[in-house]
């Protein structure tokens, strides 16, 4: 019956919040993406990782919480790399890259992006 995860939503403000997301998601990850809404003031990004979603409610003005997400996790085909790129742009890397064994073998890393939610990078070996 379940196929996969479509997408993962989280909430912004706008303004510098709404920026720090569009910054860190396409430019620092290198993601794209679309937005919905009025063209001059959206409401939603839809940001592609290839395989699923990433989905920005910009809340207007009002608080951004809603609710919790533990991590969201990427894929990605070179860590070293984004986690030098997170850092670069002045994001905490709370996890460094480190080889794990679970099911398969991977090397993860975790760093907390601009609306404070937790990000994995995943990279199976």
């Amino acid at each position: 019956m379940i196929k996969g995860i479509h997408h993962v939503s989280m909430k912004c403000t706008k303004g510098k919040q709404y920026n720090e997301v569009l910054n860190f998601y396409s430019e620092i990850l290198g993601l794209n993406y679309q937005t919905w809404g009025d063209k001059e003031n959206p409401d939603i990004i839809i940001f592609d990782t290839g395989n699923g979603l990433i989905e920005i409610f910009t809340n207007k003005d009002d608080d951004a919480e809603c609710g919790i997400i533990r991590h969201l996790a990427l894929v990605t085909d070179d860590i070293d790399k984004t986690v030098a790129d997170v850092k670069s742009a002045g994001y905490e890397v709370f996890v460094e890259p480190k080889d794990i064994t679970v099911p398969f073998n991977a090397k993860i890393a975790f760093c907390f992006g601009p609306l404070g939610e937790q990000v994995e990078f995943f990279e199976q070996k």
